[in-house]
């Protein structure tokens, strides 16, 4: 097997496979896809819980270049968005570029040679002359602290780990956390549970999803040329007018705010219960969620919702800040991820021995969420600030792929080995960047996200339209970055 390919990819989500075909397109075909799991997809195919959808509609979470007339909903079921997964590969011939099984665990620039050391689990090492991680951001599941975690003796496990091994029907069955996943796996959970105790620590602002399946007549229309690419551009414009509140003045959210509190009124008649779920904060602050059977769910008889902190967990019960102890058979974390941690705690060394752990000491931070000073022909795919939370990530994955091309391609025009951004550009961005979300919502909205680092710095979303992200990636500027021959 080649261990000597020009390009590397880590990770087999939306942005590897994205990668790999444009390589392809450009005329790069010598890569390789090195993949942690046995198979392909990233998020789309470690998370399997029950109700697993994309909270961003199907025309629009897809690549642009690979339309899906087919798409069974507005927004589709995880199963189905990684069956489109599999078809963009076999399509685009990517097969023979895989390595399943292969986790990368460190990265280490040799400065003679002008290469990447690529080292996986299994020992073996690939040499490469340009890196593209690839890996996201929701990959690390992350557990709570909470004391007496690991003495529970029933089944415990992550929702994006989820064990179909253990059977809910009748249990008694305690969700910890409610964020994006927990509200499309409490409503399936509530209905098959014995009993249902969801334990909250901040409420999320919810809105309806507009949600239908296509009806055959429609995807017939879908497949008529032009029919796709009008709906997604429809679809594109009407979520990018949500940007106006995250991008410009967190004011403009009270219309947001108006569609979530008559949604969360008209589903949850209980006065007491909707006091539960009413957020202190600005609407947009945390991620907004969609959801038609999250409130319906908590409003069954079978189901609670606990606002109290959960202070320890027993062997066979879980105790809150009130000391009331509620016994339960089986806890499922809906905790989310190590977002900022995911880039982090990787072992990467670049330039002189700079380690990227130093080169971020401050915080993580790169150019346009791509380039980091130090560490050349490293490329990252939905890096640093490059999060959205008004539309499609896919969307910033292309306009990112697009600039590693261009950047391949000066490389390429200069006869230069690699190109490294300069420290002083990386800063300038940097500070424009911070200065620019200083004021915004994810800041001043009254929260605390993992959008935020540990020093209460946006470290994970960009502050923009995406489609102004897109106009400045279409091509890197040469004095930004320092080519070496």
């Amino acid at each position: 097997m080649r261990t000597r390919p020009g390009i590397t990819i880590i990770g087999s989500g939306f942005a590897g496979i994205g990668m790999a075909i444009k390589l392809k397109a450009a005329g790069y075909h010598d890569f390789v896809i090195l993949e942690k799991a046995a198979d392909l997809g990233g998020t789309w195919r470690d998370n399997t819980y029950p109700g697993c959808a994309c909270d961003v509609p199907s025309h629009m979470y897809s690549f642009s270049f690979e339309l899906n007339p087919g798409w069974s909903r507005m927004f589709s079921p995880q199963t189905e968005i990684w069956d489109y997964m599999r078809a963009c590969v076999a399509k685009y011939g990517l097969a023979s570029h895989f390595r399943f099984g292969k986790e990368v665990v460190g990265l280490e620039y040799d400065d003679a040679a002008n290469r990447w050391q690529v080292g996986t689990a299994d020992g073996e090492t690939f040499t490469t002359n340009a890196v593209v991680s690839g890996i996201g951001a929701l990959h690390i599941p992350s557990f709570p602290e909470i004391p007496g975690r690991e003495r529970f003796r029933g089944p415990a496990f992550h929702s994006a780990e989820w064990d179909h091994s253990v059977d809910l029907t009748g249990k008694r069955v305690a969700v910890i956390g409610t964020g994006a996943s927990a509200i499309q796996f409490v409503p399936q959970v509530a209905k098959r549970a014995g009993r249902l105790t969801v334990f909250q620590r901040t409420p999320p602002w919810i809105q309806p999803k507009p949600d239908f399946a296509f009806p055959p007549a429609a995807k017939r229309l879908l497949r008529l040329p032009g029919a796709a690419r009008a709906l997604r551009n429809s679809i594109y414009w009407v979520l990018e007018t949500r940007a106006l509140g995250f991008t410009i003045d967190p004011r403009l959210m009270k219309v947001q705010e108006v569609v979530a509190r008559r949604h969360l009124e008209r589903q949850v008649p209980d006065p007491e219960l909707r006091a539960k779920l009413t957020p202190d904060y600005t609407i947009g602050c945390k991620r907004i969620l969609l959801s038609n059977d999250y409130y319906p769910a908590l409003t069954r008889d079978n189901v609670e919702l606990v606002t109290d902190k959960v202070t320890e967990i027993r062997e066979n019960s879980i105790v809150d800040s009130a000391g009331r102890e509620t016994e339960v058979d089986v806890i499922v974390y809906g905790t989310g991820f190590k977002v900022v941690d995911a880039l982090n705690e990787q072992r990467i060394i670049g330039r002189n021995g700079l380690k990227i752990q130093d080169a971020w000491q401050n915080g993580i931070e790169a150019y346009y969420g791509v380039s980091t000073a130090g560490f050349p022909n490293l490329f990252f795919l939905l890096g640093p600030n490059t999060g959205l939370g008004h539309n499609s990530v896919v969307f910033m994955i292309e306009s990112q792929v697009g600039y590693v091309i261009e950047c391949l391609r000066l490389l390429s025009k200069t006869g230069a080995r690699a190109l490294d951004v300069r420290p002083g550009a990386q800063r300038a961005y940097n500070d424009r960047l911070q200065e620019r979300l200083h004021a915004l919502i994810w800041n001043e909205g009254g929260c605390r996200s993992w959008y935020l680092d540990e020093h209460g710095v946006n470290r994970t979303t960009w502050p923009g339209f995406t489609f102004e992200y897109w106009a400045r990636m279409r091509r890197p500027k040469a004095e930004a970055y320092e080519l070496i021959h």
